[in-house]
């Protein structure tokens, strides 16, 4: 049967695609859904590095007894009647892409890399239905092997069971890309607009261990030059914008400086109003909305602070659309249309 997450063209199907790839979510907020859908994540050793022999017992073993309670408690908060956040602004965001290049016979298609739709099928239903120029575009501003590397492994492994492999092309970062920067410093100045400007705008960024970066992973630098390229945008200097990393778990060192800790020092310094932009998310997710916008929120204003403000992602709107056309269309040049 046809997958219902391609946002097909008005006119006939052209042999051109787009395939938006994001990070996944459990199917409901219940801890059955969320044990199945750690159980990939932490199963992938693009996530977690450790030898398998040492890691698999301690995740069966340990963690997926005890995490899934405690996350499907964070999930419910942010549940909406049409599900989860990210699927639901991921799904919206293909939709309004697709009608972006409805007239130039281009479909756009996405998949998550754990949990549903998977990529796997659909990447065998464009493949199906003909597509013979796929650009893979994963949902990461910053590249990372925990996230970037491992949504283009997985489109590669679905290509193997095709007799027909289409041209491949992929976006690996777009970090510095203009319109991304102008995308996120629009985004701030039309919510302050709105809302009234803090004393500090924090930049809130996914974090990894220490010890990926030292292995070469690039995503902390590319972290840092978003943060410098959209402060002088913004023509905010240090004493008004900063940049930290969020969401560490284990016990050895994550990139720093932590933003739990971040805010926690900024209240103590005399900020008694900040505002918080999550940059490497596409759209709001579960490390957006509970983590920062309700966990940190608390944590700061325990310490002191007065208001705190989250700043949404990105997620579907016309700004977001015309964001990644920018960016897609220049890798699109140079193949013929359909």
């Amino acid at each position: 049967m046809p997958i219902d997450n391609v946002a097909r063209p008005s006119r006939t199907a052209g042999a051109t695609a787009i395939l938006l790839l994001n990070l996944g979510t459990p199917t409901a907020p219940t801890p059955a859904a969320v044990r199945r859908y750690l159980a990939e994540f932490l199963s992938d050793p693009r996530v977690i590095d450790y030898p398998r022999w040492l890691w698999l017992p301690i995740l069966h073993g340990v963690i997926l007894r005890v995490r899934p309670r405690r996350s499907a408690r964070a999930y419910a908060k942010i549940w909406t009647p049409q599900g989860s956040p990210l699927l639901v602004y991921t799904r919206a965001l293909a939709k309004a892409l697709g009608e972006a290049y409805a007239r130039d016979g281009i479909e756009v298609a996405y998949a998550m890399r754990y949990g549903e739709p998977a990529t796997a099928s659909v990447v065998a239903e464009l493949c199906a239905r003909g597509v013979r120029r796929l650009l893979v575009l994963p949902l990461y501003p910053q590249y990372s092997a925990t996230s970037t590397a491992t949504a283009l492994d997985e489109v590669f492994a679905a290509l193997r069971a095709e007799r027909a492999v289409p041209e491949i092309r992929t976006i690996g970062d777009y970090h510095a890309a203009p319109a991304y920067i102008e995308a996120l410093a629009v985004s701030v100045e039309e919510y302050r607009r709105a809302h009234g400007t803090a004393q500090h705008l924090l930049l809130s960024f996914h974090g990894i261990p220490e010890r990926y970066a030292r292995n070469g992973d690039p995503y902390p630098a590319q972290c840092k030059e978003t943060a410098r390229l959209l402060g002088a945008r913004l023509g905010l200097g240090e004493s008004a914008m900063s940049f930290a990393f969020q969401s560490r778990v284990g016990r050895e060192p994550w990139i720093q400086p932590y933003t739990d800790e971040r805010l926690v020092e900024l209240a103590a310094n005399g900020v008694r109003n900040v505002q918080v932009l999550c940059p490497g998310f596409a759209v709001d997710c579960l490390e957006t909305l509970e983590e920062i916008a309700m966990q940190n929120a608390e944590r700061f204003l325990a310490a002191g602070g007065e208001r705190f403000d989250y700043i949404p992602a990105l997620n579907a709107g016309a700004a977001h659309v015309r964001m990644l056309r920018t960016v897609a269309d220049a890798q699109l040049r140079g193949w013929s249309p359909a």
